[in-house]
């Protein structure tokens, strides 16, 4: 148990710093923005590229881990669309933010430190993986959804939706930090070690300092009023999500695909089980969403305290 605390005690330490920090004034939310900014748009895109560029093609190409993981995501995605669009009767546009809620996960700011505490180097691959999933499918699905619940005119909103998309993609310095990564491991070239020093220093800062601006941005978040939505996404992004993506590992290969072996296996359940991530009620806001968005934020994030020690000593018992 002393291993297991020793990997998520100093998550949840930093998470906590950063909380303190704004709560008593060292730091303001507007800080936390600011800090966020850096590392969405420099640290973290820094880190992906060195991961990547520095491994042999053969490492980084692992359709058994793309197809485990967003086999066991799409599973949890549509179940949670069914049960809060069908059964619930809620609109469209609610249910596809709750589904997101269940299925989006923190990747960056504490999939990535879980991951390099628990697996080492191969962190990066995992994360660069993880986000390819959430980018390039649940996102652009999800908020898809939520256009044409808003709007009632699907046709117009699927083009719209789609240019939208692609817009994002090509504006987003993560998704071009991952193709120009793939793309030097796939034409072998050597950095020049300045360079490749100065990528890595940027990356080196990532880990604690997106742990401590999610303590900060959880601070004066709200969960009264909204514990039907807020619990249905705890369990969803908990407990269903690292199952099915458990289950996707497990049952997959039984149809002939790819199975998923050693620490990527590890990487895979974990990184399902990673709190709801930090921009949900920013995303969530485009369609006054933002309440429960943010109260599901602050439930799976302190929640997952006793939920990632509980994965991580199942996988490693």
């Amino acid at each position: 148990m002393l291993d297991i605390l020793s990997i998520t005690g100093p998550i949840y330490l930093c998470i906590a710093l950063g909380y303190a920090c704004v709560r008593f004034g060292v730091f303001t939310g507007a800080d936390m923005r600011v800090l966020g900014r850096f590392v969405i748009q420099i640290a973290l895109p820094a880190l992906l590229f060195n991961a990547l560029a520095s491994r042999p093609l053969g490492e980084l190409l692992q359709p058994a881990y793309l197809l485990a993981f967003g086999v066991g995501s799409m599973a949890v995605l549509l179940l949670g669309l069914w049960q809060a669009h069908r059964l619930q009767r809620r609109g469209l546009t609610e249910s596809a933010y709750i589904a997101m809620g269940m299925t989006c996960s923190n990747s960056a700011y504490i999939g990535y430190p879980v991951l390099l505490l628990t697996i080492g180097p191969l962190a990066g691959v995992a994360l660069a993986m993880n986000l390819l999933v959430e980018n390039l499918l649940k996102l652009p699905l999800l908020m898809t959804l939520a256009d044409i619940g808003a709007s009632g005119t699907a046709r117009t909103t699927w083009r719209a939706a789609l240019r939208q998309t692609l817009q994002r993609l090509v504006r987003n310095p993560m998704i071009a930090a991952i193709v120009l990564g793939f793309a030097v491991a796939l034409l072998k070239w050597p950095l020049p070690p300045v360079l490749s020093r100065t990528i890595h220093l940027f990356g080196a800062a990532s880990g604690g300092l997106a742990l401590f601006i999610i303590g900060g941005t959880l601070v004066g978040l709200q969960v009264r009023g909204l514990r039907r939505r807020v619990s249905e996404i705890t369990i969803g992004k908990l407990v269903l999500h690292p199952l099915a993506v458990w289950a996707a590992i497990v049952l997959l290969p039984l149809a002939g695909l790819p199975a998923l072996s050693g620490d990527l296996r590890l990487a895979a359940v974990l990184s399902a089980a990673i709190p709801t991530f930090g921009v949900y009620p920013l995303i969530a806001q485009r369609h006054g969403h933002e309440g429960f968005s943010a109260a599901a934020l602050l439930a799976t994030t302190a929640a997952s305290f006793v939920t990632l020690s509980a994965v991580l000593w199942l996988l490693q018992g």
